[in-house]
């Protein structure tokens, strides 16, 4: 039989060959044996898919974990990487009353699903600081010169260009929003000082800038814009995917759909100033008003927008209420409280003939300040003298008729409209005076709770004020409680439990209030929400791109992964197969020679005799 070799598609060197005598132990083993080998191949190959398929689950699907990106974007603190080539930039100015800031922030290149909003950060320099610069005073100081005001906002984008990669200029969007400051000047005024900047700049810099890239935002854009920004650093515009977070109903504005969307449930926003007081919340259900004059109200109040790239696709139109309340912040609140005693004591002490509060010896009793603090209000020629009694709950009823509410259904402070809130499936955060009177002095600042809240301040009220100065003096406050906010606690405390519970109609049950001064240990500024707000288009300038690489992304994915991951495998079992059934095929061949060559049917081969005489018939 001679010797088989093996050299058909190996190099040379791996050329051999087998003997006629080992061969067929080779190529008839036992079906067992086969079926082993088989086995043990076969688990070897699907325990490499599975790792496979683990380590690729990432990169098969194009995108990155949401959630992933998400905590990135709370938690980076790297200096920005301005060599990536991906990166794209942008400038908001916000032209303030006491000062303009510009903030310079950054975000990765698209990654093409419309359903996705941009993941825009702000970005960080070297030092891992925040890109963010200040001038004063404000740009409405500029109303009588307005052909400076583009000499007075140079040195910010000065700054900004220095930070971007020049090349990425002329793609990088320039916003100029101006706010509370310019408001108050006369339109002329306004359009004088944003003409000049609407010339000048583009002259100077080479940003992507129009016309509509610089105008005084309304207070309800304004609001707008926070809550967006607050609630993309939140994470609830990520409907990818829920990571088990509270979801709510939505009827979509401006849609016939029948069926209510569901999403992640979005936070409210409580902010107290010193001067006003502004709410802004979702509206996920389909509002209804007790009159027409109200709905025509309602309309400025109301804001219905989509924050996605694509208007066919509602996963991020939200209907969102916004009021602002001028005078309810918690300082002017006091002012005009003091407003209020100085004419009440007048007209009490004419009527009676008396003169309460007119010396330090007969004060008027305010159950406002704290347990025995004598204070002086009021101009020169009106002084009015004051000893605090520390009763929070007089001071509460006080407060009440400075709320202003009326009894007309579904309205707030100075019976403005206020939809109805789900107090069962809602969140809110606080900042501003509601953090501060929570945390400076009481020490409780975060989730808030009524009960707690009202017997710590009622405590704090009830005090005597040497004790709490001795408190102060051994630095048991907040390291920026000032003795300003020591003396008027007690006034705050109550304005905004009052504020809060009746004027906006919080039950004293509500749990989901959380006061806060940062998000995530970040400042979280307006502008966020504005440049995610007028950059919601650019994804669009991607998704084309995307979809030119290959109509049918779906398997071009699929068919990159099976190039990349299941080719080999797949030719693995192949060739692991086309063995298997040789050897069977070989194995057969050779039983059916061995039966034809057995010593009864051939002994002449065993004997070397002859062949035997075979009968012929003719």
């Amino acid at each position: 039989m001679g010797r088989i070799g093996f050299s058909c598609l190996f190099p040379a060197s791996w050329h051999f060959s087998l003997s006629s005598q080992v061969l067929p132990r080779l190529l008839t083993p036992s079906f067992r044996q086969l079926l082993f080998i088989g086995l043990v191949l076969c688990l070897i190959g699907l325990l490499y898919l599975l790792l496979v398929a683990v380590n690729t689950h990432t990169s098969w699907t194009g995108e990155e974990n949401p959630f992933h990106r998400h905590l990135a974007r709370v938690t980076d603190l790297d200096a920005t990487d301005t060599s990536n080539p991906n990166l794209n930039y942008g400038l908001v100015v916000d032209c303030g009353s006491s000062g303009s800031r510009v903030f310079v922030y950054c975000w990765p290149r698209h990654n093409g699903n419309p359903r996705e909003l941009l993941d825009i950060r702000q970005m960080r320099d070297q030092h891992r600081k925040p890109v963010v610069m200040k001038i004063k005073p404000g740009i409405a100081e500029l109303a009588k010169t307005p052909e400076k005001a583009s000499d007075y906002i140079d040195p910010l984008l000065s700054f900004a260009a220095q930070h971007i990669p020049k090349h990425k200029h002329q793609e990088t969007p320039l916003y100029i929003l101006c706010t509370a400051g310019m408001r108050i000047l006369p339109e002329s005024q306004q359009e004088a000082i944003l003409e000049d900047l609407r010339t000048d700049i583009p002259v100077h810099f080479n940003f992507l800038f129009s016309d509509s890239h610089v105008e005084v935002i309304s207070g309800k854009q304004e609001g707008v814009y926070a809550w967006i920004g607050i609630n993309f650093v939140l994470g609830r515009f990520n409907h990818v995917d829920n990571d088990g977070e509270a979801v709510v109903e939505v009827n979509v504005p401006g849609t016939d759909h029948q069926e209510a969307l569901i999403r992640k449930r979005t936070a409210g926003v409580l902010d107290m100033g010193g001067v006003s007081t502004q709410i802004a919340y979702e509206v996920p259900k389909t509002v209804s008003f007790a009159s027409p004059q109200q709905e025509e109200v309602a309309k400025n109040l109301l804001a219905e927008f989509n924050l996605g790239c694509d208007a066919h696709v509602t996963d991020h139109v939200y209907r969102v209420y916004v009021s602002t309340f001028l005078g309810f912040g918690g300082n002017a609140a006091r002012q005009r409280y003091e407003e209020y005693l100085i004419r009440n004591a007048a007209a009490r002490n004419k009527l009676l003939g008396e003169h309460v509060g007119e010396t330090a010896e007969s004060p008027l009793l305010d159950p406002c300040l704290p347990t025995n603090l004598l204070d002086e209000i009021g101009p020169t020629t009106q002084r009015l003298h004051l000893r605090g009694t520390g009763d929070f709950d007089e001071c509460r009823q006080i407060l009440q008729p400075f709320l202003n509410r009326t009894n007309d259904t579904q309205t707030s402070l100075s019976g403005i409209y206020q939809p109805a809130i789900d107090y069962s499936n809602s969140q809110f955060y606080g900042f501003s005076e509601f953090y501060y009177c929570m945390e400076d002095v009481l020490r409780m600042g975060g989730d808030y709770n009524a009960s707690k809240y009202a017997r710590a301040a009622k405590g704090y009220c009830a005090t005597q004020w040497k004790t709490l100065k001795e408190r102060f003096d051994s630095g048991l406050y907040a390291s920026h409680a000032d003795f300003h906010r020591l003396k008027y606690q007690c006034f705050k405390s109550a304005w905004m439990y009052e504020v809060l519970h009746t004027g906006f109609s919080f039950p004293t049950n509500y749990k989901n209030l959380k006061t806060a001064l940062l998000v995530y240990d970040k400042e979280v500024q307006w502008t966020l929400g504005a440049i995610l707000y007028r950059t919601r288009f650019l994804p669009l300038r991607d998704i084309p791109q995307e979809s030119l690489k290959g109509a049918h992304s779906h398997w071009r994915h699929s068919f990159s992964f099976v190039n990349n991951h299941y080719l080999f495998p797949a030719c693995f079992f192949i060739v692991l197969l086309s063995i298997i059934l040789y050897l069977l095929r070989l194995r057969r061949i050779h039983r059916r020679v061995a039966q034809r060559c057995t010593p009864s049917s051939v002994p002449w081969l065993e004997e070397g005799l002859g062949s035997p005489s075979l009968p012929i018939n003719l």
